[in-house]
């Protein structure tokens, strides 16, 4: 079985771990019992070893598609053919029911809609990212897979047949016939649970459905993209572990950047950079109860600096700060992209931009939310200070470089930007601060990248000191108030990026290229535009456009245009490559918190607001 396009796929959870559903009805991406737990099904990752978890057609030449039950994660994979219409409904119960706790499980759903139709049953899971051996038990319930460390059981009401490496079965449905089949853990050596009813799948059916339309009720967007935007709401509350309020970067890994490259990274863990794009992006449309949870772990990570007084860069989900990065060389990657990587190195990474990034959202919360706590001010008083003894040193960046330390143009405005919003908390809420001190490393930043991050002779703000090079990120200028929408060097730079990647810019039709070379490319191949970024550019036209509407019809043109980039399901992952595949992780939060942060402002500029 060939590897799907990772755009091919639709995305199930129950805020603690999530699933890859292909458009074939095969789940190749699982892990349990957390996001960043290890796999049990990652044939996306290795076709032939990873393990997936199949129900579909059992001939060829049968047609499907996908979709969300509407306003829901509920998701449906359906098969269509001359004899008949058929379906996979898959979903993950979030919510107790009948008076007991909700079970950790996964729920397929398989019936017909229409005549007749033969599905046929895979399921070979592959512990331990293909790494831990099982042993499969069919009992009279279905049957139970237990390996060192984690036994899962697939409870079912037809006989399962024993394979090499998991079990199999064809059945054939007629016309609103159906079955259930549930998998969940259960102790070693512990019998398989029975089938659940027609009708308990039917309570808990119900209750997801309800689950997530009531959440999504909260919504406080009307405008002119709601369904999109809503769409991407939902797909940030299922990368959202429940347990800690803390946003996953995404719920896979080593998804590649490029095609047989090597820029494949494990994104299941919580970036500080995220922060305010979270923040801002969820209180934006009414979802406050998620951003106030994100804050409490933003909290409780500032209380833990390292020896030298900084932050590390990334966490996993808990909260816990070792993320040791592995190379899985067991595993072939996604259609040969090696290596597949576990764990995340760019958490001993020195990052500067990520206390600008940290302090802009405590602000917004501070302004929107909840005002701060006088604990959390001692910290963030500290982080300061320590920005300020240390903002002039190179960095590897917002794109977390691995080719040495450079002095980023980005990283010292989110520097100027970290001194900027400790100001303001201290003068909004009559904190004690070193306010002359702060004064003057803010001034010195600031006309230290007047001067040393503009290029004359590219008419443009660069990417690093004595760089020529553009880079994206310096789209995010005017929206952290550095600079004016409409101040000429902005707009300069605006026009620079906007040209094609051959006359020195970073647009090719209307998507962007975060920069335009590092030398680390030479090592880790070429990639696509950055999803992110496009939406970047159409916040930047949106606020340059306020005086012009021409850049605001542009910008609205680049946003309609760059919402027909999403997946069949509204998905994004991080990049679009050269022939328009989807590449990278996925689905990306960043890029959808980006997306309806875009579509907030924009709105609210068409409509004169």
């Amino acid at each position: 079985m060939p590897y799907q396009q990772i755009g091919n796929y639709g995305l199930i959870g129950n805020m603690r771990t999530a699933a890859l559903v292909g458009i074939n009805g095969a789940v190749d991406w699982y892990c349990f019992p957390h996001f960043d737990s290890p796999s049990v099904f990652a044939a996306i990752l290795d076709d032939e070893k990873g393990g997936r978890f199949r129900i579909g057609p059992a001939r060829d030449g049968v047609s499907s598609k996908q979709l969300y039950w509407p306003q829901t994660n509920v998701l449906v994979t359906r098969f269509l053919c001359a004899e008949g219409v058929g379906e996979v409904v898959d979903y993950m119960p979030l919510e107790p029911q009948a008076g007991r706790t909700a079970e950790h499980c996964l729920i397929r759903h398989v019936r017909v809609a229409h005549g007749r139709m033969t599905f046929r049953l895979d399921c070979q899971p592959a512990f331990n990212y293909a790494r831990d051996p099982h042993l499969t038990r069919i009992s009279a319930t279905g049957a139970v897979f237990d390996s060192s460390e984690l036994s899962l059981a697939l409870s079912s009401s037809i006989p399962f047949e024993k394979t090499a490496r998991g079990v199999t079965c064809e059945f054939t449905l007629d016309e609103e016939q159906e079955l259930i089949f549930v998998l969940r853990q259960v102790s070693h050596g512990a019998d398989c649970p029975p089938a659940l009813s027609r009708d308990e799948a039917g309570v808990s059916f119900d209750a997801t459905i309800g689950f997530w339309r009531s959440w999504l009720s909260q919504c406080t967007y009307k405008g002119r993209w709601r369904e999109m935007v809503e769409r991407s709401a939902l797909a940030l509350k299922l990368m959202t572990f429940a347990p800690t309020g803390a946003i996953v970067a995404a719920p896979t890994c080593s998804l590649p950047e490029s095609i047989g490259g090597g820029r494949n990274w494990d994104y299941r863990y919580t970036w500080l950079r995220d922060a305010a794009f979270t923040i801002y992006g969820l209180m934006r449309i009414g979802f406050t109860t998620e951003a106030a949870a994100f804050m409490h772990w933003i909290e409780a990570r500032c209380a833990e600096p390292l020896p030298d007084g900084s932050l590390q860069l990334v966490y996993r989900i808990d909260g816990s700060h070792e993320l040791p990065e592995e190379e899985l060389t067991h595993l072939e990657g996604y259609r040969g992209s090696r290596p597949v990587r576990i764990g995340n190195g760019a958490a001993d990474q020195l990052q500067l931009d990520v206390y600008g990034e940290l302090l802009d959202s405590v602000y917004l919360f501070n302004k929107y939310g909840t005002p701060i706590s006088a604990s959390l001010w001692t910290d963030l008083r500290r982080l300061v200070n320590w920005v300020c003894d240390h903002w002039q040193e190179p960095d590897e960046g917002i794109w977390e470089t691995r080719g040495g330390r450079q002095h980023f143009v980005y990283s010292k405005l989110m520097c100027w930007v970290a001194v900027d919003r400790g100001l303001r908390l201290a003068d909004k809420r009559s904190f004690p601060a070193e306010r002359t001190r702060w004064l003057e490393v803010r001034d010195q930043i600031y006309e230290e990248i007047m001067s040393k991050g503009w290029s004359e002779s590219r008419q443009a703000f660069v990417q690093a000191y004595g760089s020529e090079d553009l880079d994206a990120s310096n789209l995010l200028m005017p929206l952290v108030f550095f600079s004016s929408p409409t101040d000429p060097k902005m707009i300069k730079t605006l026009e620079a990026i906007m040209r094609s990647p051959t006359k020195g810019g970073l647009v090719t039709h209307g998507l962007v290229y975060r920069y335009q070379h590092l030398p680390e490319d030479e090592m880790f191949g070429e990639e696509g535009t950055f999803n992110l970024c496009t939406f970047w550019l159409v916040e930047a036209l949106t606020r340059a456009g306020l005086d012009v509407p021409e850049r605001l019809h542009e910008a609205r043109y680049l946003f309609e245009q760059m919402l027909g980039y999403a997946n069949h399901l509204g998905l994004y992952a991080e990049e679009i490559s050269p022939s328009g595949d989807t590449l990278g992780n996925f689905p990306q939060a960043f890029t959808h918190l980006a997306l309806i942060s875009a579509a907030f402002n924009l709105d609210r500029a068409l409509d004169g607001r």
